[in-house]
């Protein structure tokens, strides 16, 4: 009886445990053979993460380093009370990047101006404009800008311009319909002009300075009547 019990209860009991023993000494084995075969990915996989992690920092460190050697030279060259100086400086800071080459030509053009240079900045401007590696939106402002120096150019070509400038989805439309209205003025075409400023005063985009300016024309244009 008592063997009938241990053969049908303890035994059954014992020969289960040592299945489960023996099945998890297999996967053990398994897995070790498998870590064996594969375990350099693993390992691979840790050294590329913390490497990657590393260089993170290392390029954050960099770029912040030429950033604040960059805004150094920048003050450095501004500092100076030299109209001359200062576009000199500035033309000889190196910028490692796109948007900082940007910066710098912006700066330049405006002082550029500021000494009436329009030739020089105009010239700075168009550069950056041309520059493929600048953040489009300086390029466009750089192109609005030499565009509004560019006294040399034909009107047509400069309605031209402005009307690339002026289509849906560029940052600078609405500045550029103004542009294009002033060159309206300039054609003797009051009728565009006056067209294209009521235009404006109707433009979600507008801004509340260029709602003034757009109203100040149309009232030196005679069209106060009829311009709201």
């Amino acid at each position: 009886m008592i063997g009938a019990y241990w053969a049908g209860g303890l035994g059954v009991s014992n020969t289960d445990s040592f299945i489960e023993e023996v099945t998890e000494e297999v996967r053990k084995d398994r897995l070790f053979a498998l870590y064996r075969r594969y375990g350099w990915i693993a390992a691979l996989a840790v050294l590329l993460i913390v490497g990657g992690a590393t260089w993170n920092e290392v390029r954050k460190n960099q770029a912040q380093t030429r950033a604040e050697a960059l805004g150094d030279a920048i003050l450095g060259a501004l500092d100076s009370a030299d109209p001359q100086q200062r576009i000199l400086s500035l033309s000889q800071i190196e910028a490692h990047t796109g948007g900082a080459r940007a910066v710098v030509s912006m700066l330049t053009a405006a002082e550029q101006s500021e000494e009436e240079q329009s030739d020089a900045a105009s010239a700075t401007l168009q550069a950056l404009a041309a520059d493929s590696d600048a953040p489009e939106i300086y390029r466009q402002i750089a192109s609005f800008k030499a565009l509004t120096q560019a006294v040399d150019m034909s009107l047509d070509a400069r309605m031209m311009a402005f009307e690339v400038l002026a289509q849906a989805g560029n940052p600078l439309r609405v500045l550029a319909v103004e542009q294009m209205a002033l060159l309206d003025i300039e054609a003797g075409d009051r009728a565009s002009a006056v067209a294209r400023l009521k235009a404006l005063l109707e433009d979600a985009e507008v801004t509340t300075g260029l709602t003034r300016r757009a109203t100040a024309l149309l009232q030196a244009l005679g069209a106060t009547s009829d311009a709201g």
